[in-house]
């Protein structure tokens, strides 16, 4: 299994690409705020999952890591609540987002608490 087959990494990379594309409706002068900080949290989300999967072998690691990606999923979220706020994003969009936002959350909690779901190694055997 690849980390690209992980639910919570097609739905974080999903997420991402959607808040790419939405982002670049923000007006200008957000370029170095709002936009580059909600792309790069989104990102992120990713980039853990990826970086922990491949550590899986070591479970603290791997929770440390699926908790790094539920941190930056919780930023992505204030970031979009922002975004609202500012009127760069209208209800519905607002609304969709949040709920992918969180169901990618209900995801890496669900990894975090069962790591040997995900090829992490308990006592040194491989669950």
């Amino acid at each position: 299994m690849d980390f690209r087959d992980l639910l919570a990494f097609q739905k974080a990379y999903s997420l991402a690409m959607e808040i790419f594309e939405v982002s670049k409706l923000f007006p200008k002068e957000e370029k170095y705020s709002l936009i580059d900080q909600i792309r790069r949290s989104s990102r992120s989300v990713c980039i853990n999952i990826s970086e922990g999967y491949r550590k899986r072998m070591y479970p603290l690691h791997f929770a440390s890591k699926m908790s790094d990606a539920d941190m930056e999923n919780s930023e992505t979220v204030v970031w979009l609540e922002f975004a609202f706020s500012c009127k760069y994003l209208e209800e519905k969009t607002y609304k969709q987002l949040v709920l992918k936002n969180q169901e990618i959350g209900k995801l890496l909690n669900y990894m975090i608490q069962n790591p040997e779901k995900f090829g992490a190694k308990v006592g040194g055997a491989k669950f």
